[in-house]
């Protein structure tokens, strides 16, 4: 966060500017972490009380008086205190120091929820709802748990919910969500009533792995080992199912995911090519040879930020406007980029894609990779170019760039390991091992656009977790509350909260 002084047209004998000065003084070494309080309670008391009395300083100058000048010196102040955040404050930016610290904090709690295996197995996936009132829990033995995630309580086993394994959750409004299962079947659920679904969807030739949900087409896409995107039109859903289309197909797909905005669709591949489909448009069926494909091609990986070209994420296709006049603004819809995003220690081997997740704010892809040998795994963070703030430009698409890594622990080989950003994208919570990792781009836990590295960085640790007796296979952040939860390979869930 940018803290400026006040304006210098100021009166140097007014008491208001000294306490302002003091005030972004203080918020200028805070930013450093030169003085950090004793513990996160007494830093959100802290922060409460300087608010208060330096805004009851502005409002009357230090005088009481409330004069005209003393209110143009305030807005002043303010405005110079959202420098950099756009037309309006994000109470997320202002409260971010806070925030880092309960993290920091953030210890399994007393109360988790311990589950049997000998029923559901193990706990591939876990889904808040948007309101953050019910965790929902994907089990390997064909059963979806529900929970209240403040009170770890039980409020339902859904215990055949599938006829295999449960792979995945979506949640389309705060009532209604989607499951789906090896069994190739999609369900949907209502939490008003579940004791039956709501219709079970029928259209993939092989295991369903994922599933995303268009707000604006109110559009239900998933996507399966078979290599099909499946779109399924909810608007029109009965007891029977609902109208769907083959939107997508490619060989060797793992997981799809939709940006936030619904305007682009990636797609990872167990060969280590990512898709991405610009300019999307779900509501055209795409056949094979009707979309334009920008192949890519693979390049050597550098850190160096000194050139366009060692600034690339990994391969990428420099295209002509003359031969590709799409980019005159031409461009069809559905328009296809194939990546071959470069993995720190794989410049010679392949890599397979196994997780993956996109920045809640749309700025950036999160991946989970391993080597073809299955011997290593990284966790990478790769920016988007289009959109993001100026600099050199590496691509005349929008291409990926790789501004982040670490390498995981690689426990458990053959499963999938699903991370997860936090609701800001500040934070990422990884499995690792019999545990959780949380990182961050930087020591302060900065959003990524205001600590872009110039050079390839790792990834920063800022706690680890260790609170299972099995590897942790997934992980979730609330949307709404400062918590997130884990499952394992052995059916456990534990959920973390501040501790003090």
């Amino acid at each position: 966060m940018s803290s400026e002084q006040p304006s210098d047209n100021e009166e140097p004998e007014e008491p208001r500017a000294d306490v302002l000065r003091e005030e972004d003084e203080e918020d200028s070494d805070e930013d450093r972490g030169s003085t950090r309080p004793s513990s996160p309670q007494a830093g959100r008391e802290s922060a409460e009380k300087q608010g208060s009395s330096g805004l009851e300083l502005a409002v009357d100058g230090g005088t009481g008086s409330g004069c005209r000048g003393s209110s143009d010196s305030l807005f002043s102040w303010i405005c110079n205190r959202t420098i950099r955040r756009g037309p309006f404050v994000d109470p997320a930016r202002d409260h971010f120091r806070t925030m880092t610290r309960l993290y920091k904090s953030m210890s399994p709690a007393t109360d988790s929820v311990n589950l049997s295996t000998q029923t559901h197995g193990a706990v591939f996936n876990l889904e808040y709802s948007p309101d953050g009132s019910v965790l929902t829990v994907a089990c390997e033995q064909t059963e979806v748990l529900l929970f209240d995630p403040v009170s770890s309580r039980h409020i339902k086993t859904l215990v055949e919910a599938h006829e295999d394994c449960v792979n995945n959750i979506r949640f389309l409004d705060n009532r209604l969500f989607a499951t789906c299962s090896d069994d190739t079947t999609i369900a949907l659920w209502d939490l008003r009533k579940l004791n039956s679904k709501v219709c079970t969807l029928h259209g993939h030739a092989s295991w369903v792995k994922n599933i995303e949900y268009d707000t604006h087409t109110r559009l239900l896409v998933t996507s399966g080992f078979d290599g099909n995107v499946i779109t399924w039109d909810t608007n029109r859903f009965t007891e029977d199912g609902c109208p769907h289309k083959k939107f997508f197909h490619t060989r060797y797909l793992m997981r799809m995911r939709l940006t936030p905005d619904c305007s682009k669709m990636l797609i990872s591949t167990s060969s280590g090519y990512l898709l991405i489909l610009h300019d999307l448009d779900l509501t055209q069926s795409l056949e094979v040879g009707s979309y334009r494909i920008l192949r890519a091609r693979r390049a050597p990986l550098s850190t160096e930020g000194s050139s366009a070209g060692s600034r690339s994420a990994g391969s990428r296709h420099t295209i002509d406007s003359k031969t590709h006049p799409h980019r005159e603004g031409l461009s069809p819809r559905n328009s296809l980029e194939v990546l071959t995003p470069e993995i720190p220690g794989e410049r010679d081997r392949g890599n397979c894609i196994t997780s993956l997740q996109l920045h809640p704010k749309g700025w950036a892809t999160l991946l989970r990779c391993s080597s073809n040998m299955d011997d290593q795994e990284w966790t990478c963070v790769y920016e988007f170019q289009e959109g993001a703030p100026p600099r050199p430009p590496v691509s005349p698409r929008c291409s990926l760039r790789l501004t982040h890594y670490i390498e995981e622990a690689n426990v458990g080989r053959g499963y999938i390991k699903e991370l997860c950003f936090s609701p800001d994208g500040r934070l990422i919570c990884s499995p690792y091992g019999y545990g959780v990792r949380l990182l961050a781009f930087d020591e302060h836990c900065a959003e990524l656009t205001d600590c872009m590295p110039v050079r390839t960085a790792l990834l920063r640790e800022v706690r680890s977790i260790y609170s299972h007796s099995d590897v942790v296979l997934t992980s979730k952040f609330s949307p709404t509350h400062c918590q997130f939860a884990s499952g394992c390979l052995s059916g456990r869930v534990a959920l973390y909260q501040p501790h003090f």
